[in-house]
Formats: C-alpha cells, sequence, structure tokens
C-alpha cells in the first residue's frame, strides 16, 4: 500500500529550523500499531503522526504519537505541527469555523488553536496541556552533574533537580549558564544506572542566560529510552518547564520563550504561557510557528 504523508519544521518560522514532523493525515483505518511503529522507525524522526476519526465524535480527530522507539500517550511538537498540516490541508475548515479543536490523544482530549495570519493562511497553534505533577526530587546532585558530564557548581543552587509530568515525565535540572548547558554531554553509561526505567528517564536542561535576546531560557532535551539523543524542540516538556522555573523563582513573567536545538544546528522558539491565581496554576499553554516543507508517499508491502 501506498501511504501519503507530509514534513513539517515545528516551533519556527525558518526552513531547516525547529523539530522536524512526519504526519500521515489520512492513514487506512485498519492500519496495525505495529506498522505504525515500523514507519516511526524508518522516518527516524523524532516523531511520526498518524490522524484518524474520533472515537468520541464530541472530539475532531484522533492523533497517535510515535517516536522510533515507542508510542506516546501525549507529545507538544507533534499535536501543534498535526493542527497546523490540518489546517494547511482544509481539513480543519471542513468540520469546523472556529479553527480551535479537540484531538483525542492517548493521555484524552487535547485542546489546539491554529491562528492566521492576514491572509487567512495557518501562522502558529497553541496547545492547552494538562496541569503538571510535581514528582520525583533527585537529591544525589553530584551524581546528575556528573552524567551530564558538568560540576555540582554548574547547576543552579536554588532549583532542585524535580520530575514533573502532564503525562510524560521529564527530569528538570537548571544550570546556572549558557556556557555550562553548551558543554553538558549525556553520559549514557550513568545515565543506565541513574535514570533508566524510572520517571527521570527522559532529562530537560536549562538555564536563564539566553542567545537571542527574546528568549527567557535556553534548553536542551535527551531521551535516550524514546529514541532520541537529543530534541531539537518539546512541547510536552515545555508546558512544565514554565511552570517549573515560576514556582521556584527561576523567572518572574507568566509568558516564558524557550529557545531549543541550538547546538543541534536547528533553533527553536516555543512560546509558553502560565496562569496562576496566587500560588495555584490554572492554565498552560504552549505555542509556535510551523513551516510546510514538502509531501512523500511510503510504499509497504
Amino acid at each position: 500500500m501506498n501511504l501519503n504523508y507530509h514534513l513539517l519544521d515545528v516551533f519556527t518560522n525558518q526552513p531547516f529550523g525547529g523539530n522536524q514532523l512526519a504526519v500521515f493525515a489520512s492513514p487506512p483505518l485498519d492500519l496495525p500499531t505495529s506498522t505504525m511503529q515500523l514507519i516511526a522507525k524508518e522516518m527516524n524522526l523524532s516523531e511520526v503522526t498518524f490522524v484518524f476519526p474520533p472515537a468520541d465524535y464530541q472530539n475532531d480527530f484522533r492523533v497517535r504519537i510515535f517516536t522510533p522507539a515507542r508510542e506516546l500517550p501525549m507529545a507538544g511538537h507533534p499535536t501543534v505541527g498535526t493542527a497546523f498540516l490540518l489546517a494547511h490541508l482544509g481539513m480543519i475548515d471542513e468540520i469546523s469555523k472556529s479553527r480551535t479543536l479537540t484531538f483525542e490523544e492517548g493521555i484524552g482530549p487535547i485542546q489546539v488553536t491554529v491562528e492566521s495570519d492576514e491572509d487567512g493562511m495557518p501562522d502558529s497553534v497553541l496547545m492547552r496541556q494538562p496541569l503538571p505533577q510535581f514528582l520525583d526530587i533527585y537529591e544525589d546532585r553530584e551524581a546528575i552533574a556528573q552524567m551530564l558530564s558538568l560540576r555540582p557548581g554548574d547547576l543552579h543552587p536554588d532549583a532542585p533537580l524535580q520530575v514533573l509530568s502532564n503525562g510524560l515525565p521529564f527530569l528538570y535540572v537548571a544550570v546556572k549558564s549558557l556556557g555550562a548547558i553548551r558543554r553538558l554531554s549525556l553520559r549514557l553509561d550513568l545515565w543506565q544506572g541513574l535514570l533508566m526505567g524510572k520517571p527521570g528517564e527522559n532529562v530537560f536542561v536549562t538555564t536563564t542566560e539566553t542567545e537571542n535576546p527574546g528568549s527567557t531560557v535556553h534548553s536542551r532535551m535527551f531521551a535516550p529510552a524514546l529514541g532520541i539523543a537529543e530534541d531539537p524542540a518539546t512541547g510536552s516538556a515545555s508546558g512544565p518547564l514554565g511552570v517549573y522555573l515560576l514556582k521556584y523563582g527561576l523567572v518572574e513573567s507568566q509568558e516564558i520563550v524557550s529557545e531549543q536545538g541550538i547546538e543541534m544546528g536547528r533553533p527553536s522558539f516555543i512560546n509558553i504561557k502560565v496562569d496562576r491565581g496566587g500560588d495555584k496554576f490554572t492554565e498552560v499553554t504552549v505555542g509556535g510557528a510551523c513551516v510546510y516543507m514538502g509531501q512523500g508517499t511510503l510504499i509497504v508491502r
């Protein structure tokens, strides 16, 4: 069978930046899960999505998300990019005039809004994320620093090494400087002993020193267990990142721009907005621009 797909760069307004995504917008309804996983491995991108009719017709589309290693219950750049692609193809206009719609994902319903430019073309996408939970704190700062090829003194003294999850858990590590985050290197031998198979096995590192004046933080993310050595833009981790930064006083503004992927040569810019009432966080949105890059056909025998 011939399966048509579309390629996008997500969280960028420039071609060849951001995080790459392949979207199969109209796959066969009976496409096996095992075949979707093999396709994701074959494409060898951070994620691939497959779009189906919803099981609950109060929603608009069912979106399944695969890394080269496994299916995910929710992810940011695949959600944002898929919404952009459906608007680009006119598939949203067929079911909704508001361009706010609901995706069925593994974690449950996810609301997305497609914003348009002055010509009515899709320009960017906002994703409303589940509020994150604060989970385990890792007390052995020296071991985590060594795993990242850093010194304990490179870690931010006021921020715990803590796991947050909005459906996909990440260990958040704040470092003091841009220099530290540039030179870090994840040691897989130490990662396997410290984190593999635990809630903190996906590692998100951030600093408030940035390369671009419009950014708030500079970030990197490593997920060997998902088949991702390093990710150029991680939308699912960016919502909890905003909550983490505000909770521990690393930033003051509730509107945050995270730059990511710069070390990989794929600059990405993720807009994060966190609403709060006093000490309580009430809503988290993540968004950004996308660039349509092309299309192709995969022949599956």
